[in-house]
């Protein structure tokens, strides 16, 4: 992956929202790179606290901490699958009706990127929207489970962008490349425990103009019911993450233009759209 400078404002506000977050007595994850290790580690105020163990198992402190400033922030976890709900926000549908059940596809797990990389703009594509939504972090292995047990299974969630190539998506037989293509699932900066899913802000915001503002409360279906639906039909592991939804409208984005999502008491990821026909970074 290719390291990325944090600028000063950026680590200001996730600092900000961390501390906010604090106060309220969630935890926040990160997954990080410093001087060529990969690590896991707690974030309060500006410090990183390096964890060892298994993130999803009890892990504890080595002692060792970082500043946010001096590290390279990667995506939150390395899921062996990223599945995403389409059409999960009535806000969202247009004139169709709610379906009786979620419609669930497929992102590919190299889609992901992290807070402040760049958004290929694929030298074929005309046409690439933002999808601001809440990203579900799978905690344990989750195979045909109940949607009352479903809560348990969900370790955090984390800003996401389900970056979508509309003129592929229409004319595709599939979605592998529309939604799925090299740097099309930003998400992070943080993962975090500790706040109530299914009632957060979500907003996603280009260029400081604010494009998406709904609440998760709003999910036609909620993370309970997706994380149990989708368990039914297939094994979700640890560190997996399900994308929920995007409400509202969605519009095209050009080079140049910076996209922000920002998840209430969570966190806020900033990506920027690259130029086009560039070649995607190895993520």
């Amino acid at each position: 992956m290719k390291r990325t400078a944090i600028v000063p404002v950026a680590v200001l506000l996730v600092l900000a929202l961390s501390a906010s977050a604090s106060a309220q007595g969630v935890t926040k994850y990160v997954r990080y790179e410093h001087s060529g290790v990969t690590s896991y580690g707690i974030l309060e105020g500006d410090t990183i606290h390096q964890l060892r163990g298994n993130i999803f198992e009890s892990p504890e402190r080595t002692g060792t901490t970082v500043s946010m400033s001096d590290v390279q922030i990667l995506a939150p976890t390395e899921p062996t699958k990223v599945l995403a709900a389409g059409l999960n926000y009535r806000s969202h549908l247009g004139q169709a009706s709610p379906a009786a059940e979620p419609g669930i596809f497929d992102k590919h797990a190299t889609s992901l990127i992290p807070h402040e990389a760049t958004i290929a703009y694929y030298e074929d594509a005309t046409n690439l929207h933002f999808e601001g939504e809440m990203v579900l972090i799978i905690g344990k292995t989750a195979r045909n489970v109940s949607v009352a047990d479903a809560p348990d299974y969900i370790f955090a969630v984390a800003p996401g962008n389900d970056i979508s190539e509309r003129v592929w998506q229409s004319n595709d037989l599939q979605w592998f490349r529309a939604k799925g293509a090299d740097t099309f699932g930003p998400v992070g900066p943080v993962m975090v425990r500790g706040v109530n899913y299914d009632d957060l802000l979500l907003q996603t915001r280009v260029n400081g103009e604010v494009k998406q503002s709904q609440r998760t409360k709003d999910l036609l279906f909620d993370s309970s019911f997706l994380v149990s639906y989708i368990s039914r039909y297939v094994t979700l592991n640890p560190g997996d993450m399900v994308f929920t939804g995007t409400p509202g409208a969605t519009s095209a984005m050009q080079p140049g233009d910076v996209v922000e999502i920002e998840l209430e008491n969570v966190g806020l990821l900033r990506n920027t759209i690259g130029e086009k026909g560039a070649r995607p970074m190895k993520n």
